[in-house]
């Protein structure tokens, strides 16, 4: 619900022009664009991947790459201060003070070996005159705010220890140690699985309502949009498109670019089941268990179980899901089934063939027949690789030779949708959904029998999500390959599984046919999944909330 008006404006962009270098004919990433933010008020700035969205936050912190990125034109004023006309030095005793920033990737922002607790001490040193002990209590009192457990313990710990939304918890009480009039979350809730990602949103609306901060959030998530905004400002290619408050945005875009950004957020009505067929089953495993062993700062060991007698099968052709929050299971069970790590006992069986107890080299023969989909095709391809190198490189190990190959590669690039001179390109000159569709034809190269595909599509935005389920559904359609999908996303789950299976603490707790358990489900773990989905009272391909007394999944 949107904020009264009359309140101040924290943040004034008007006109913002960001250019490729200086000089009036360089290439404009931002152009023109204006959006004002109010004290305790939540706008959310939306868009595609290279709409410019983090881009214009950059400019605002004065944070943009030297002599690669300037800002050229326009203005941006915090609290009435001109930020473009201040000194470096004048905006470094900005930040943190009057504003702060969480990063997406909490992991990559905090020094992985310094104490959380030494690392928000840094900024209150950096900034404020205070003895040790009462900075101590101001970090403890914030890391209490933002519903941290066992403080005394999470001050002491290294950025590891922590669970990632935790770690998510840091970033915000770090961000806010300095009472900031304004915030800017770059996609702070990405990575998180739908129940961590609930509370970080719950947290920085109660923290904003406590402080009164004018927050701007950066998000492609329009689930995430319906649970926080009040104002929407929508970017395309460097601009802004539409710019209203919330209600307006969802049920009257004016804009076909912001109604296309609305019905490609998936639905979580799950789509019919497909008829079994007489397929194979491809993929089983029986009774298979994961233990680590962990150490404790005394010197006793106890034992973990990541997964836990997990049974499952999957025949030719479908798609078998396996969804929970972070640490339920699943990417353990896919690591397993994959043989990336070892699974403790139980069985594997690929195409009929037992590989649960198989060493590296008798294993080898038998990888073509499963291939796996990691998160990050960028982290997963080699940069020093051609594409057409990258795909041919598993068939050549294999023996096919590198001309055969090759030409292989070029039939595949043409089946995810790419062109044929993909194959002579890089990795870094493809935008992150195309790398994915790279990342599938190189997995599709070895012919397999299963495609594993670990959280393929959770980093990647609406639009592109949606072409690339589209294209895992029409390979299967074509090749018959069986797909295991490991996801924390409900929504996705519902558009491309036929059956499910849900994990927590490394155990089934329910499993079925798609349509039974994201429609009727029986456990209450599987209904609080369904509870934490951003933005489910919304039919956002309709424009319209969800009506009372319609059937919803989940519903209890």
């Amino acid at each position: 619900m949107s904020k009264t008006p009359h309140r101040s404006a924290i943040l004034d962009v008007r006109d913002l022009v960001v250019s490729l270098g200086p000089g009036a004919k360089a290439a404009r990433v931002i152009d023109g664009v204006s959006f004002t933010v109010r004290e305790a008020q939540t706008l959310c700035l939306v868009g595609e991947s290279g709409s410019g969205k983090s881009v214009t936050s950059l400019a605002v912190m004065g944070l943009l790459p030297k002599n690669i990125l300037l800002p050229t034109g326009g203005r941006i004023e915090l609290v009435g201060e001109s930020l473009l006309d201040s000194s470096q030095r004048r905006l470094r005793q900005l930040r943190a003070t009057t504003m702060a920033m969480i990063f997406q990737e909490p992991m990559t922002a905090l020094n992985p070996v310094v104490p959380v607790g030494r690392q928000i001490d840094e900024v209150l040193q950096a900034h404020m005159r205070l003895d040790a002990g009462e900075r101590r209590r101001r970090i403890l009192d914030m890391m209490e705010q933002v519903h941290l457990p066992d403080v005394e313990r999470i001050y002491r710990s290294y950025p590891h220890r922590l669970s990632g939304g935790q770690r998510q918890r840091i970033m915000i009480a770090m961000a806010l140690i300095m009472g900031p009039k304004l915030l800017i979350a770059d996609e702070p809730t990405t990575a998180l699985d739908v129940t961590t990602q609930k509370q970080i949103l719950a947290l920085v609306r109660e923290l904003q309502e406590k402080h009164g901060t004018a927050v701007l959030f950066i998000t492609h998530d329009m689930g995430v949009v319906a649970e926080i905004a009040d104002r929407v400002a929508v970017m395309r290619h460097g601009r802004l498109v539409e710019e209203g408050p919330i209600d307006a945005i969802l049920r009257r875009p004016e804009q076909e670019y912001t109604r296309s950004l609305l019905g490609a957020v998936p639905s979580l009505v799950p789509r019919p089941r497909r008829d079994e067929g007489d397929g194979a089953v491809v993929l089983e495993t029986y009774d298979l268990n994961k233990t680590y062993q962990e150490r404790s700062l005394f010197g006793g060991r106890r034992e973990v179980a990541a997964a836990k007698d997990v049974t499952l099968s999957l025949r030719r052709g479908r798609t078998l899901g396996i969804v929970g929050e972070s640490g339920s299971g699943k990417s353990t069970v896919a690591r397993c089934i994959m043989r990336l790590i070892d699974p403790t006992s139980g069985s594997i069986r690929v195409a009929g063939r037992e590989i649960s107890e198989l060493t590296r080299r008798l294993l080898q023969p038998h990888r073509q027949r499963i291939q796996i989909i990691f998160q990050d095709p960028y982290r997963s391809l080699n940069p020093r690789l051609s594409v057409g190198e990258s795909i041919a490189e598993g068939p050549v190990n294999f023996g096919t030779s590198r001309a055969e190959a090759l030409a292989h590669a070029r039939e595949l690039l043409r089946l995810v949708d790419l062109p044929a001179d993909a194959v002579a390109r890089y990795p870094h000159q493809f935008s992150g959904g195309q790398r994915q569709r790279i990342a599938i034809a190189r997995a599709l190269a070895m012919k397999p029998d299963v495609l594993v595909a670990d959280e393929a599509v959770s980093a990647l935005d609406v639009s592109v999500q949606a072409q690339v389920l589209k294209l895992l559904d029409d390979i299967q359609e074509r090749l018959g390959v069986a797909l295991l999908f490991i996801t924390h996303d409900l929504r996705v789950a519902a558009q491309i599984c036929d059956d499910i299976i849900v994990m927590q603490r490394g155990v089934v707790v329910e499993e079925g046919p798609a349509s039974l358990v994201l429609a009727e489900p029986k456990e209450p773990y599987t209904r609080q999944l369904f509870e934490a989905a951003p933005g489910r009272h919304w039919d956002f391909a309709n424009f319209r909330p969800v009506e009372a007394g319609a059937p919803t999944p989940a519903a209890s």
